[in-house]
């Protein structure tokens, strides 16, 4: 096989890419990846991780300033924003330079440039103005996806800003206005926050949160306005006037308006996939609405071109690309596998309090017919969660009245995040309410709010 010629070739290295590559490797497959910028993808460089790590600041410093109840001392506490911000670079460094020594481990040849489909398995790659052909029997498209824009209030950098300057801010502003409530707006809403912001979040839907269970969102809200934060739902931005130093917007609900002032503006209003510049046109891989149309193998219409991750549309997560990259690279040596079943992939949000879910909701269960059993327990109720200092929290469970099938999990509390998990193992081997009831969860943990509210649906909570 030539040099330029593999079995696979990956075009682009975030999570889903790289690891289908890595993948494709184990299996025994010739393999290359081709990246323009970014070895590790946005996720990893400019999302996922280094937000992470601006929330993990974010929080320590909550603790400080509530040491007091802790029985501690702390005086002189102050947020050091350079400092914040350069941990967050440098953890997203190490990462991606993590990832380049996975892909060399693995004997992955790592492409530099831009690459286009230009013709049947094969790919131009482009790299300052020069031009290399590849070729390939299989091509896995993981380009992934960008801010939305909306016309009249584009980011510039300096008063409007999305995700990628948001995470590297010059100053803490005095004033933010946060255009959307999903989970990039809500926790940087919550970062900037807890660094002393006035921070305004402004939500076309009628609740924050608007993809999660409606009591979670609801407790959401509560939290976020106690916090400081100003929500204000079922709202349009009708338009943005940039100042020397400040944006005016305008906003609309129910027929009136009102005008705003804040230093500076973050949106947050969805994302849009990378599709320009593939080479798509004059091939049989079809686009809607920016996203690439697949099947449930991630097969474009295109023989041999497969398309995974973000690019695909939602779930717009990183833990579903790597999946999908996983079992594409998988379908291609031969493997056995099985679709994705996107009720059993997880969505988290950092936000304090934290945000996790996996599943149906209680209205989408009602809305597809089911008739539920619904278990609830509080966080008030845990002696792990009294002991941490965090009391204010739910663990909600949907169930299947009928068969017993667990259909969602839905939280709020401290590390949620990091339990959620078990309800989506739950989900994946299809357990019911009597299997989770005769799991032993270890005492004391916030876990064993888990299982007591799976005992709390059926009439049988010992602790509330």
């Amino acid at each position: 096989m030539a040099d330029n010629s593999f079995e696979v070739v990956v075009v682009g290295a975030g999570p889903g890419g790289y690891v289908a590559a890595i993948r494709a490797a184990q299996l025994g497959l010739k393999v290359a990846v081709v990246e323009r910028e970014h070895v590790g993808g946005i996720c990893l460089n400019w999302g996922c991780i280094p937000t992470k790590a601006l929330l993990r600041s974010a929080e320590v410093f909550r603790t400080i300033k509530h040491a007091k109840s802790y029985g501690l001392k702390v005086s002189g506490a102050e947020v050091d924003l350079d400092a914040v911000v350069q941990r967050s670079r440098g953890v997203a460094k190490q990462l991606s330079g993590g990832v380049g020594h996975l892909l060399k481990k693995n004997k992955v040849t790592l492409i530099d440039g831009e690459a286009k489909l230009n013709g049947s398995g094969k790919l131009a790659v482009t790299k300052d103005g020069k031009t290399t052909d590849v070729t390939a029997k299989n091509i896995i498209l993981a380009t992934g996806a960008r801010p939305r824009v909306l016309p009249g209030m584009e980011p510039d950098g300096k008063l409007i800003w999305h995700y990628k300057h948001a995470l590297v801010p010059q100053a803490v502003p005095k004033s933010l206005l946060v255009v959307g409530s999903g989970a990039i707006g809500i926790e940087f809403a919550s970062f900037f926050n807890e660094c002393g912001t006035d921070v305004t979040v402004v939500e076309v839907m009628d609740r924050v949160l608007p993809v999660e269970d409606a009591e979670i969102s609801a407790m959401a809200h509560k939290s976020f306005e106690k916090q400081g934060l100003k929500i204000k739902a079922g709202t349009n931005v009708k338009g943005l006037k940039k100042n020397a130093d400040s944006v005016t917007v305008t906003l609309e609900k129910g027929g009136k308006t009102e005008e705003v002032t804040v230093e500076r503006v973050i949106m947050a209003v969805g994302i849009v996939g990378n599709v320009e510049n593939l080479g798509l046109e004059g091939t049989k891989v079809k686009v809607d609405r920016t996203h690439i149309v697949t099947d449930e193998m991630c097969r474009t219409g295109e023989p041999g071109v497969f398309a995974i991750g973000d690019l695909t549309g939602a779930p717009w997560l990183a833990h579903k690309a790597s999946h999908e990259g996983v079992m594409v690279a998988e379908f291609i040596a031969g493997k056995a596998v099985h679709a994705i079943d996107t009720s059993r992939i997880p969505g988290c949000t950092y936000c304090n309090p934290q945000v996790a879910s996996v599943g149906l909701t209680e209205a989408k269960a009602k809305e597809q017919g089911y008739k539920v059993k619904v278990g609830r327990f509080p966080f008030i109720g845990n002696g792990k969660a009294i002991a941490l200092g965090e009391p204010e929290g739910m663990i909600k469970t949907v169930f299947d009245e009928k068969t017993g099938e667990l259909l969602g999990a839905h939280m709020i509390g401290a590390e949620v995040t990091e339990l959620i998990q078990g309800y989506t193992v739950a989900k994946t081997l299809e357990t019911t309410e009597e299997d989770l009831m005769h799991v032993v969860f270890p005492h004391p943990t916030l876990s064993e709010m888990m299982h007591e509210s799976v005992l709390d649906a059926y009439g049988r909570a010992i602790h509330f």
